[in-house]
């Protein structure tokens, strides 16, 4: 990999991680664009540290109140928001583990293809934009229920699917429950940890039992640079869309994804 292939792809992840813009869609189609030969898998698992180190540094206070207090509602100190929080977050992804680990191999080989990129980018664009449009909710992450969260889980099972948006489907599901579009966007982006935790390590698996040759200084300008990318797109996300809402991102879902469909198959 040259040093411009190592730019591109680590700020392409880090921007699209967290952005309701579909990152696989970017990063299925930065190589088909460029013609670049594939970045391997240690630099997936590279660009994965990267924005999870983000998540992790922004929210880490959140994380760590969530650590201490669910450590003590297990030792029988009751329940607090950030002790529910965090079962929330737990059960909101049970259902992508199971869906995923079950379809893994049919999602891989028969749902990347530019067409289905395209449509999900338009079709759930303007649901988020509907959702987005019709929200009066004024809860936080902190006031959700169970039922939400199986609601925003259920809905991330969604984001298999390439060009959907992880991000995107969940804040789109997590709108339509009543809740605001900051309490929203944090609980996804907190919902990421454990979900890129759980696919990072399994690529990971995959490595070591592959004789891959590793980059180290490419993974390591990978970690940093979709780290840093990844921090100021949390940032200045949550900043945004308190004054512009999602329909900006919608308009891009829209077009790119009608780009993608005319480019690829017209």
């Amino acid at each position: 990999m040259d040093w411009l292939q190592v730019a591109v792809l680590a700020v392409v992840q880090g921007l699209t991680e967290f952005l309701p813009i579909s990152s696989s869609a970017h990063l299925i189609l930065v190589p088909v664009l460029t013609h670049w030969d594939d970045q391997g898998l240690a630099f997936d698992v590279a660009l994965h540290i990267g924005s999870l180190s983000a998540v992790l540094i922004y929210f880490r206070k959140e994380i760590g109140r969530m650590l201490v207090n669910g450590l003590k509602a297990v030792s029988g100190h009751g329940i607090n928001e950030d002790a529910r929080l965090m079962i929330w977050i737990v059960i909101a992804t049970i259902p992508v583990c199971l869906v995923g680990f079950l379809l893994k191999d049919v999602i891989s080989h028969y749902m990347r293809s530019t067409l289905i990129i395209g449509a999900s980018l338009i079709v759930f664009g303007v649901v988020l934009g509907y959702a987005d449009w019709r929200n009066r909710g004024t809860r936080s992450e902190y006031q959700m229920t169970w039922k939400d969260a199986l609601i925003i889980g259920a809905a991330q099972v969604l984001a298999l699917i390439p060009g959907t948006s992880r991000s995107g489907i969940t804040i789109t599901a997590a709108l339509l429950t009543g809740m605001s579009r900051e309490g929203a966007s944090r609980f996804s982006f907190l919902l990421s940890i454990p979900v890129i935790v759980l696919a990072g390590g399994l690529e990971t698996i995959t490595l070591l039992q592959s004789p891959q040759a590793i980059d180290g200084p490419a993974m390591i300008a990978g970690i940093l640079l979709s780290g840093i990318s990844a921090y100021l797109c949390i940032h200045y996300f949550l900043a945004i869309i308190k004054k512009l809402g999602m329909q900006p991102f919608v308009i891009y879902r829209v077009l790119f994804g009608a780009w993608l469909l005319w480019f690829f198959h017209f």
